[in-house]
């Protein structure tokens, strides 16, 4: 095909960062070529433990990979990742937390290695994937879930689908970088004029590429450009004010990774978010909420509101940290997470 026009890459940008941020790291993949051209790409260490396949509910294979920690008796801690991730994302805490507890680190449907599955996926089909993961890997013994993201979503997808789950078993939950809702009300840290527009096209978007065509194919390419304009909106979107550049060679190679149907089809489902009502099952809990105040994408008084609705819950703010916390302040979060683990423990 021949080159796109200037008003054609303008307009596939405007729709890309309107899809990127309201979903959370798709602007990312801006990104993907030109880092590839002007750094070495660091590619995720492999994960200490056994990998093995959850066959999910509707016959969906999910990836896992299990280490069983220090020794029977100790809590399993399972990793939700965030979207257009997968579990390879948690570099900063596979070792330490391994040191502590049993952990389960887990691909998404349409994600890492796992497989898609139907077309439609929602935040509620992503908690009932948890649950069987839940069911297959640790059927037994105290629980710590961790989310980031969209993975915290997932957490409280579960919750509303299973509460019989949390106090008994599931004991400790973080959730970080996270929302229980209103998704589509972010600013994005633009013109509330712009942020409401960006918000409107993001399900398009989706539904373009999931329909295929010479548009679909525009956005795609667009998707894989390099341009400053996707180096400026990573580093807008996904963190704070410090960019750690091993961190964003690796989100830029895993987001490269998942399948743009996958992007798409999710985007709906991120907007329409709401879980507010499950909030109150998490009380059960010892719930740990981490967040940074230069994120954009699930602002402050996201992890407020849920605060708001679970008042034992410990609230820890990051001082100028964006959207990819687990990277950018991967010590921070990795000591939160250890001290929610040896409470459950202890408990």
């Amino acid at each position: 095909m021949a080159p796109m026009g200037n008003a054609a890459r303008g307009l596939a940008a405007f729709g890309l960062l309107a899809a990127g941020v309201a979903a959370g790291a798709l602007a990312e993949r801006l990104v993907t070529r030109r880092l590839r051209e002007t750094h070495e790409v660091t590619e995720a260490p492999s994960l200490p433990g056994d990998e093995v396949v959850v066959v999910a509910d509707d016959g969906t294979r999910l990836h896992a990979v299990v280490d069983p920690g220090p020794g029977e008796g100790a809590p399993t801690v399972i990793f939700s990742h965030g979207y257009a991730l997968s579990l390879d994302s948690w570099p900063g805490q596979w070792t330490a937390i391994t040191r502590v507890a049993r952990t389960v680190f887990w691909d998404q449907r349409g994600h890492g290695r796992s497989e898609r599955g139907p077309a439609g996926t929602d935040i509620d089909r992503l908690g009932r994937d948890l649950g069987c993961i839940i069911d297959a890997l640790a059927p037994t013994g105290p629980i710590v879930l961790v989310g980031h993201s969209m993975g915290g979503m997932t957490i409280m997808a579960l919750a509303d689908q299973r509460p019989d789950l949390f106090g008994e078993r599931v004991r400790g939950v973080a959730l970080l970088a996270t929302s229980a809702g209103g998704i589509a009300d972010v600013d994005l840290g633009l013109p509330r004029s712009i942020a409401r527009l960006a918000h409107a096209v993001a399900p398009s978007i989706g539904s373009t590429v999931e329909g295929g065509g010479p548009i679909a194919d525009l956005l795609e390419r667009a998707l894989r450009s390099s341009s400053d304009l996707g180096l400026l909106i990573t580093r807008a979107y996904a963190f704070g004010s410090t960019v750690p550049p091993d961190g964003t060679r690796l989100v830029a190679d895993l987001i490269t990774g998942t399948p743009i149907e996958v992007l798409a089809d999710l985007l709906p489902a991120l907007e329409e978010h709401d879980k507010e009502h499950a909030l109150h099952v998490l009380e059960r809990t010892d719930l740990l909420v981490m967040v940074g105040d230069a994120d954009l994408l699930t602002p402050v008084g996201h992890s407020m509101e849920i605060v708001r609705h679970v008042p034992s819950a410990e609230l820890v703010i990051l001082p100028g940290v964006g959207h990819m916390l687990t990277l950018e302040a991967d010590e921070q979060v990795t000591r939160h997470i250890i001290d929610l683990v040896e409470r459950v423990a202890g408990s």
